[in-house]
């Protein structure tokens, strides 16, 4: 059974600027994993999908009934039943259950309601949901988990799942996957978490070039990928052979010119050949010299096109590479020494005793459930806060904390304003040069914060960090692939590979653990 159908559709951003264009495909009992940059125009075909977006251009027919995963309400002191749109059909249920129903009550109650709630909150994880109980109480992945149950209320057939896994620890992530697993119609799933892309049934990427479709999932698609980006730096070489060729081509035949221009000035001198036969030979030398001139610069003009064509395409398959300086961190330098660390939230002890020395370029994990208290921790252990019990030394000057929002940047002002707030030693010209060695040349460094991706302010933190004075010792991580698209984390993966100081990681993500090499894990 087809439950969606697009044909040719494009979409554009809210300035007009295209995101994609020509995207056809249908969707039956399947799952289809959506990939691209941030920008390419993922939520917007979502949304679109689900008809809160205009297409450019094609069509989109739906064929059952489509639902897309929505954000929460911002309200911490709302109710379950409240931020779902369902508190006055648990009120009318609550009335007539103690006696105390209205005279439409009864005909308007949904008897179903209380059932169906509970099914869809066990389908998303939750043994057991109060509709009273307030937001607050629920932790990042559990909210990610009230939207699921909130999408999963409206039976669809069709699930549009924007980055699903983000916030969600290794029990919530099991829950989505599950869930997919088991889908009885169709999902189309915009995410970075390559665990989750390798049991799709097909893979979609959203490019500004075109529309990439792949069968199989994520070890597939990375394996066309790879061949492609090889594909593509084959013919960029062959792009600059090709210009360095037209140019040598071009100058040879200009030397012949000159070289056939001289010896016909010189018979000319001799003056033995009259005046009119000279005049021809001139003409033609110039006819045949012009004519030259115009085909070895159109030559060269094909060949930088080519050339252009083919950078291109290299800059789109391409993730950024950038090169971290070293830290030159001492082998023996002890960076953390915390003795019998405790932490208590709300008159519960997340975790502690806790003991842990950490000595050159040494890289940790952190594990644990959602609320379990590990961001409260590498505050800690960032010098940040400090323990309700135990002791604790940090070399708090040469380590650095990336949070999954990169909040060292701040919110306000230009990205130079966010380097030189960060190294208030450096100078204007300084900070302009640091940022062109990570990518932000010329008037990217005007731009605001605002408008960055999470990839971009992932690079610009990493610009601040290590093209000062003293390059950080620690990088301390908390879950800072989560708003990133999977080119940024392929770029961070790839920075951090080589980084030779020392990583404490907080991460959901085994793909971006692994690739960090984390020696040991500590569990909480």
């Amino acid at each position: 059974m087809t439950f969606l159908t697009l044909d040719r559709v494009a979409c554009s951003a809210p300035d007009g600027s295209p995101l994609f264009h020509d995207l056809t495909f249908s969707l039956g009992r399947e799952t289809l994993g959506l990939v691209g940059r941030n920008g390419a125009g993922k939520s917007t075909l979502l949304r679109a999908i689900a008809g809160d977006a205009p297409v450019s251009e094609g069509t989109i027919v739906r064929h059952g009934r489509v639902g897309l995963l929505h954000q929460l309400p911002p309200d911490q002191n709302a109710s379950v039943a409240e931020a779902l749109g369902l508190a006055t059909h648990f009120a009318r249920l609550d009335r007539i259950e103690t006696g105390r129903f209205a005279d439409d009550d009864l005909d308007l109650a949904d008897w179903t309601l209380a059932e169906r709630f509970q099914k869809a909150a066990a389908l998303a994880g939750f043994a057991a949901l109060d509709p009273q109980r307030t937001l607050a109480s629920f932790s990042g992945g559990q909210r990610t988990r009230l939207m699921l149950t909130s999408l999963l209320l409206g039976e669809p057939e069709v699930l549009l799942l924007d980055e699903p896994t983000n916030n969600l620890d290794e029990a919530g992530r099991k829950v989505v996957a599950d869930l997919l697993e088991g889908w009885n119609g169709g999902a189309l799933v915009a995410s970075h978490d390559r665990r989750l892309l390798r049991r799709a049934d097909r893979i979609v990427e959203l490019t500004s070039v075109g529309v990439h479709m792949v069968g199989g999932g994520w070890d597939a698609f990375d394996e066309q990928r790879s061949r492609e980006r090889a594909r593509a730096a084959a013919a960029l070489e062959r792009g600059a052979d090709a210009l360095r060729h037209a140019r040598r081509e071009k100058q040879q035949e200009a030397e012949k010119q000159a070289r056939r221009d001289s010896r016909g000035r010189k018979e000319a001198a001799k003056g033995g050949d009259p005046r009119i036969l000279l005049g021809a030979r001139k003409q033609r030398a110039e006819e045949t010299g012009g004519r030259l001139g115009k085909l070895g610069e159109e030559m060269v003009s094909r060949a930088q096109q080519g050339l252009d064509a083919a950078r291109r395409e290299v800059e789109v398959l391409a993730p950024i590479h950038i090169e971290l300086p070293p830290s030159r961190l001492p082998s023996n330098h002890v960076l953390i020494e915390a003795r019998g660390i405790t932490c208590t939230r709300g008159g519960k002890r997340l975790f502690g005793p806790l003991d842990l020395t950490l000595r050159g370029p040494r890289r940790v994990g952190l594990a644990g459930a959602n609320g379990s208290g590990k961001t409260s921790l590498i505050r800690i252990l960032a010098g940040i806060d400090r323990p309700d019990s135990g002791e604790i030394d940090v070399d708090r000057n040469r380590i650095a904390l990336l949070d999954q929002h990169v909040s060292l940047l701040g919110k306000t002002g230009t990205l130079l304003d966010a380097y030189l707030r960060l190294d208030p030693q450096a100078t204007p010209h300084g900070a302009r040069a640091a940022l062109a060695r990570f990518g932000f040349r010329n008037a990217w460094a005007d731009r605001e914060l605002a408008w960055l991706s999470g990839g971009e302010r992932m690079r610009l933190a990493l610009a601040c960090l290590f093209t000062r004075q003293e390059a950080p010792w620690l990088l301390i991580l908390d879950e800072p692939t989560n708003h990133l698209d999977l080119a940024s984390v392929e770029m961070l993966e790839d920075a951090l590979r080589r980084y030779d100081g020392a990583v404490i990681c907080v991460s959901h993500d085994a793909d971006f653990r692994e690739a960090l090499g984390l020696g040991e894990t500590i569990g909480l």
